[in-house]
């Protein structure tokens, strides 16, 4: 079975347990090729936990599922160091940030001390404990999720740390199909007695040398120099709106970092090698262009009062610059 074979075959046991939500699970099989982390946006109940607790079965590796909250410390991430008093030493206990999969949990209840661990452990994928610094394993995803209904109590999630997530991803309700689907799976399920583990073991698991064979092999995508220029005039348009019309002028006071970049190539890549083809088209760009750019430009007061949302300006930018 081909790499691409595996990551389809595991593509259909997550729609199967994870119902109505496929372009969540398209974009955690992304972030994994991508090697990078996704927040996830959307109300209670809508299966963001169940997704990545499915995929994490499905990948040889660890999983753990940090519930952030206010009280929350740094060391409750990254770890500790214990006193041993029989030989009067300390010994360093790694937290949960050790684990391959990660799941944050509203990690926009967590204060700022908390934020900044988990800040250093995905962007430099290390963490460091006093005068120590200890390497993450190579294969490391966080998944962080927000809740939007809910904002008392919260604390927003600073732009440097934004920028580090490789895709903003917003959950909606499932449709009346899914609903009944969703019916459907939750009585069979009900009926089985058998653990979540049992229940959620796919038939394939990939195993870490198949997840770095399948990076290598997005990055070895063709890309066509065009396309390469339709990417890079993008981010370019996000800093100078106001050269794609006068209705531009003023609505965004920040544009999207070079990250933006890399990860709309990387993206727009692993798109593609999922559909099971060896070239990008524009088509692929334009399908991650939302998550990439979304939580990476800074609306003005303006834009914010007259109701724009970034998704908007995104739309407005994609639909004035020429397509290849």
């Amino acid at each position: 079975m081909s790499l691409q074979e595996k990551f389809a075959a595991l593509e259909a046991h997550l729609a199967a347990l994870v119902v109505g939500q496929a372009a969540l699970l398209n974009r955690m099989l992304v972030a994994l090729l991508c090697d990078g982390h996704i927040l996830v946006e959307g109300a209670p109940g809508l299966a963001k936990t169940r997704a990545i607790k499915v995929l994490s079965n499905s990948v040889e590796g660890d999983f753990h599922r940090l519930q952030f909250t206010p009280d929350l410390l740094p060391a409750d991430l990254t770890g500790t160091e214990i006193y041993r008093p029989q030989d009067s030493s300390f010994v360093f206990r790694q937290g949960p940030l050790f684990h391959n999969l990660v799941l944050a949990d509203e990690v926009n209840r967590a204060p700022a001390k908390v934020q900044s661990a988990l800040l250093e452990a995905m962007g430099e994928r290390q963490i460091t404990v006093g005068s120590v610094t200890y390497p993450l394993p190579e294969l490391f995803m966080v998944m962080a999720t927000q809740n939007p209904i809910e904002q008392e109590g919260t604390y927003p999630l600073p732009e440097a740390q934004l920028d580090r997530f490789l895709m903003h991803v917003f959950v909606d309700y499932p449709d009346a199909d899914g609903e009944h689907a969703i019916l459907e799976l939750n009585r069979a399920e009900a009926k089985r007695s058998v653990t979540d583990a049992e229940l959620f073991q796919p038939q394939t698991v990939l195993t870490q040398a198949d997840i770095l064979a399948a990076r290598q092999d997005v990055l070895a995508l063709h890309l066509s120099e065009p396309l390469e220029e339709y990417i890079v005039q993008i981010v370019l348009a996000t800093r100078k709106a106001d050269r794609y019309g006068d209705d531009l002028q003023g609505l965004l006071q920040y544009g999207a970092s070079p990250r933006a970049t890399i990860a709309l190539d990387r993206c727009a890549r692993a798109h593609a090698w999922l559909a099971c083809r060896d070239y990008v088209t524009p088509e692929d760009i334009q399908s991650v262009v939302h998550d990439i750019l979304r939580h990476r430009i800074l609306l003005s007061f303006e834009a914010e009062a007259a109701g724009q949302t970034p998704d908007q300006i995104v739309d407005m930018l994609v639909s004035r610059i020429g397509v290849p």
